[in-house]
């Protein structure tokens, strides 16, 4: 027993070490485009665009010393639900299994690179893994790790706007299930998966006013549908109909409009001469609005067009580049203390060149979406898969689902699509698994695989 447990304790450390790996090697926890603005809401007083609270929150309590405890909970959450989902499939109680796995996704997935990286895209993933334990196999799971998953599907919901949506989703989709099928999921678990983005909602908005002194949601929507609408040529055809507008301020620069979000938001000084997102608001929620009725052919294409594109846009690194200049300017005016060590990063130094990892894990995470189906087709004709073929539907319903949210209501980008794809490479992996112990042992596993009691890490 006491060998078991220093096993486990040993295959827990070196997983968390891999999935620190990436900020080891930097020097620094890794930044990204976005990371000031969730750090800034607590000491500005006042919600950023598109940027939680909740999440921001955790920077503020964890940036001593130098922010490593957030990426340590980041690592040790993942490796806690990796853990749950490995036993809910037949896995559990084999800490090198467990290690094993980490290795692998660290390797040919974008993994690491999420947990080691301040910013809240671990937790799409690992919320829609925690979700689905909770949802279609919590028999496997003991009443504590129950409680500790629908507390962390809810804080998971509570970072963003669009994790919330996609898990929505997929409880939407659970509804439908339980109407035809209350075996698979029974209406306690239902009503648990309901509670449970109720409870994100209620995080959410309460940490919300923590800064803006007032309930609300995080601000933000109307600008991202603005920026895919600008991308896709809406908004200059409704300016060109609309225009001269006294009430539009955009008519007299609608030349100057560039056609990428990015450029127009960031990269240009006409977005912070006429106020910035806060100036901006009312006009771009009348475009975007207006757009709607005004051409429901043209956002119906737009929005199918960017769909499409987000799920080919998986690649790691979007946006932690060198000069993360907002990201630096926070942590230098509200986490002095990390400055050294943060000027001392490979990151604030040279940069960090992702194309190799690339060339390796991009045409794997198109491998693994292209297999999805073929797994789901194993769970239904196959014996011994049938949970497996499940999971392989969550995560591809989680994969169309997290492309329509950021297609729809934003534009599509590298970020929003490797958040989520490392989920198929570990669907293909268990599916490798079970096939070689099946063949090994030639044991057969029913549907749901024989569970080793509630085996604690």
């Amino acid at each position: 027993m006491r060998h078991h447990r220093a096993l486990w304790a040993l295959a827990i450390v070196l997983s968390i070490a891999l999935l620190l790996a990436p900020a080891l090697w930097n020097g620094f926890p890794l930044l990204q485009y976005d990371t000031g603005g969730y750090l800034s809401p607590w000491y500005d007083g006042r919600l950023h665009i598109n940027r939680s609270v909740p999440y921001g929150l955790l920077l503020v309590l964890g940036q001593r010393p130098d922010f490593w405890p957030v990426l340590i909970v980041q690592s040790l959450l993942t490796v806690w639900v990796l853990a749950l989902t490995l036993r809910a499939h037949g896995f559990g109680g084999r800490p090198l299994l467990l290690f094993g796995a980490v290795t692998v996704l660290s390797i040919v997935t974008t993994l690491p690179w999420l947990t080691a990286v301040m910013l809240t895209d671990i937790f799409s993933g690992l919320a829609v893994l925690a979700l689905y334990l909770l949802l279609l196999r919590d028999e496997a799971l003991s009443k504590r790790e129950c409680i500790g998953l629908f507390v962390f599907v809810a804080a998971s919901a509570a970072t963003h706007s669009a994790t919330i949506a996609v898990l929505s989703g997929l409880v939407v989709v659970a509804a439908f299930v339980c109407i035809f099928d209350r075996t698979r999921v029974p209406l306690r678990r239902l009503v648990r998966g309901i509670a449970a983005m109720m409870l994100g909602a209620l995080m959410a908005m309460t940490a919300n006013a923590l800064v803006a002194r007032r309930l609300t949601w995080t601000p933000g929507g109307y600008a991202l549908s603005f920026g895919r609408m600008l991308e896709d040529g809406i908004v200059k055809k409704y300016l060109d109909d609309h225009c001269p507008d006294a009430s539009l301020r955009l008519c007299r620069y609608k030349a100057q409009l560039p056609n990428r979000a990015d450029a127009f938001f960031w990269e240009e000084e006409l977005f912070q001469k006429l106020g910035g997102f806060d100036g901006m608001h009312d006009e771009m929620r009348r475009i975007a609005l207006e757009s709607l009725a005004d051409y429901p052919v043209l956002q119906l294409k737009s929005a199918i067009g960017e769909t499409a594109k987000q799920f080919t846009m998986v690649e790691t690194g979007a946006g932690v580049v060198k000069w993360v200049m907002d990201s630096y300017y926070s942590i230098k005016n509200h986490a002095p203390a990390a400055l050294p060590a943060m000027d001392a990063s490979r990151q604030h130094r040279t940069g960090i060149d992702f194309t190799a990892i690339n060339q390796l894990q991009v045409p794997l995470a198109y491998l693994a979406m292209v297999l999805l189906p073929v797994m789901i087709w194993f769970g239904l004709r196959r014996d011994g898969y049938s949970d497996l073929g499940e999971l392989a539907a969550v995560t591809t319903l989680a994969l169309f689902g997290n492309a329509a949210v950021f297609g729809i209501f934003a534009t599509a980008h590298n970020r929003y699509g490797a958040r989520m794809v490392w989920l198929a490479p570990l669907v293909v992996m268990l599916v490798l698994i079970r096939a070689y112990e099946r063949r090994r042992f030639k044991v057969e596993i029913p549907g749901l695989p024989h569970q080793q009691g509630h085996a604690r890490l």
